[in-house]
């Protein structure tokens, strides 16, 4: 595995362990059962997808992994955009993960149409 690549891993790895943590604690601050749970089902979603494209049997299975972690970390930032916005007490404990999760999904859309471009080659 090329280093930059075991790093992305890593740093996907670290953000989903900040996004169960965070939703632990947001469970117990908010009423609010389903957003955690959409929000911890989506956030986690990104590393299984990522950890599934790696036993990938074609390229295009792994590129389909990649496509369902995007999809899963563009659904994180909406609900983390749902509770910025009627969770006030979390704004600032919201920031910072919602930043991570729109640069995690621009490095899977950069991935995804890099591996893209290479298959037509």
């Amino acid at each position: 595995m090329k280093k930059v690549q075991f790093e992305t891993y890593q740093r996907i790895y670290r953000y989903t362990i900040a996004i169960v943590t965070y939703v632990k604690e947001l469970a117990a601050v908010s009423h609010s059962n389903v957003i955690c749970n959409q929000l911890l089902r989506s956030g986690t979603s990104v590393a299984a997808n990522i950890i599934e494209a790696r036993a990938a049997s074609s390229k295009k299975d792994y590129i389909n992994f990649f496509n369902h972690a995007l999809k899963s970390a563009n659904e994180t930032k909406l609900w983390l955009a749902i509770i910025r916005d009627t969770e006030h007490q979390q704004r600032d404990r919201v920031k910072p993960l919602l930043q991570e999760t729109t640069e995690i999904a621009n490095i899977l859309a950069a991935s995804i149409l890099t591996m893209k471009k290479k298959r037509q080659l």
